[in-house]
């Protein structure tokens, strides 16, 4: 059995797409999936499964969301490695001058096209910072996340692809419990 953790995207925000995470963890099991934790209410889980494809969760977990609770929502799945290569290779943690409250992570769903990323011009969105390795966007919001303009919705539109972000204490706390499990 390999552990995951999935990263839904637009779950319990406002008033919409509102699901328990009771409901998700059945559902989770009903897949056959084990192991299954959830942190906080904005679609984090943690589970466990022999299948290896995460696009092919992805796609299973989006689909049985859909049928259950008739939401569209951004499935995106991570393994271990992946999610603590995330953290360890964030540019923004070792700058003593940066709060650490203020550090979020963005998974995208593929790596993102150069050509799209260069368009992107740093300096206008400033004192907002980030950068781009691979399927992650870092970001450094001193203002605070809901004060930003490099929103998921912004990324997405820009870069012709899907996202979801999370704190860096959530990513933090994701790793810890998927590497209890």
């Amino acid at each position: 059995m390999t552990t995951f953790i999935s990263i839904l995207r637009g779950i319990n925000v406002g008033g919409h797409n509102q699901i328990k995470m009771d409901a998700l963890r059945q559902l989770y099991a009903g897949l056959g999936y084990s192991g299954i934790l959830t942190y906080i209410q904005s679609g984090n889980i943690i589970f466990c499964t022999d299948s290896g494809d995460t696009q092919l969760l992805e796609r299973t977990i989006a689909e049985k969301i859909f049928q259950t609770f008739g939401c569209k929502v951004p499935v995106l799945v991570l393994t271990i490695d992946e999610l603590r290569s995330a953290l360890q290779n964030n540019p923004f943690i070792s700058d003593i001058k940066k709060d650490r409250a203020f550090i979020h992570i963005t998974f995208l769903s593929e790596i993102p096209e150069k050509s799209l990323l260069d368009q992107i011009p740093t300096e206008i969105y400033l004192p907002d910072e980030f950068c781009c390795s691979g399927k992650i966007i870092y970001l450094y919001c001193p203002n605070g996340y809901g004060n930003t303009k490099l929103t998921n919705t912004f990324l997405e539109n820009k870069l012709k692809l899907t996202s979801t972000t999370r704190n860096l204490k959530t990513v933090t706390e994701l790793l810890a419990l998927a590497l209890k499990i």
